[in-house]
C-alpha cells in the first residue's frame, strides 16, 4: 500500500503539482499556471496558451484482507513510505482496471499470492493525502507466498499474533478489525472510517519518507 503526500484537505489546490512538459524543441508546453478557471471554485493547473485545464483528482487504492484457514496475509514494506512496517497487500489502481482485478494484482505483486477476491467490505476516505481506499475480503488459493519487489518479507499471521505495533498505515488495523466484525456474514454494511479515529487517522508519514512512490 502506498500513500502519496498532497496538499492539506480544503486548501483549494491540487496535491502533487506536475511539472510542465517540454516539446522536442525544448519549449515548455502544456499547463503552466495555477488559477481558478471561470465557473470553478478551486485552483487548477491551466495552460496559458490554449486554456486546457489539468484536473488532479484523488487516487484510488485497492487492497484485500486475504486469509488462509485461520491466518491473514501481511507484507513488510520494502519501499517508502513506512519501510519495514507491515501492511495489507494494496496499491493504486491502474487505468482501465477493475477494482477486484487491482486487488488480485497487488496481492501477486507484493506477495506472489494467488487470491480469490470476494466482496467489498470497507471504504476509507483519507482526504489528507487525497485517497479513497477500498478493501475486499479474499481467500488465498494456496499458502505458497514469497516477497515481491515491494516487500522484504511476507507472512501468514494468526489473528492472535498480529504485529499491532508495526502497522504501516491507519487503514491496516481498521480493515483487519472490520474484517473480523463481519466474519462469516453474507450481508453487511460496508465499513468506513471508525468514528473514534481522526478524519484521516494519525499521521503515519515520517518526514524522511514523504516522497511519492517511484
Amino acid at each position: 500500500m502506498t500513500h502519496n503526500p498532497a496538499s492539506p484537505a480544503g486548501s483549494g489546490s491540487s496535491g502533487d503539482r506536475p511539472p510542465r512538459q517540454r516539446s522536442g524543441t525544448g519549449q515548455d508546453v502544456g499547463p503552466d499556471i495555477w488559477k481558478i478557471p471561470e465557473g470553478d471554485e478551486r485552483e487548477r493547473l491551466v495552460c496559458s496558451d490554449c486554456g486546457f485545464i489539468h484536473y488532479d483528482n484523488p487516487k484510488i487504492v485497492v487492497g484485500s484482507v486475504a486469509v488462509w484457514e485461520n491466518t491473514v496475509l501481511l507484507c513488510r514494506r520494502a519501499i517508502a513510505p513506512r519501510i519495514g512496517y507491515w501492511t495489507l497487500p494494496a496499491g493504486f489502481m491502474e487505468l482501465h482496471e477493475r477494482s477486484e482485478t487491482a486487488a488480485a494484482r497487488e496481492a501477486w505483486e507484493e506477495a506472489r499470492a494467488e487470491i480469490e477476491v470476494h466482496d467489498l467490505f470497507a471504504l476509507y476516505n483519507i482526504p489528507r493525502i487525497s485517497q479513497v481506499q477500498l478493501f475486499y475480503r479474499a481467500t488465498l488459493k494456496t499458502p505458497a507466498i514469497e516477497p515481491g519487489p515491494e516487500s522484504t518479507e511476507v507472512r501468514l499471521f494468526g489473528w492472535d499474533e498480529l504485529p499491532e505495533d508495526e502497522f504501516a498505515f491507519p487503514s491496516v488495523p481498521w480493515a483487519l478489525q472490520h474484517y473480523r466484525e463481519i466474519a462469516g456474514e453474507a450481508s453487511f454494511a460496508v465499513r468506513t472510517n471508525p468514528p473514534s479515529a481522526a478524519a484521516d487517522g494519525p499521521d503515519y508519514r515520517p518526514k524522511q519518507q514523504e516522497q511519492p512512490r517511484g
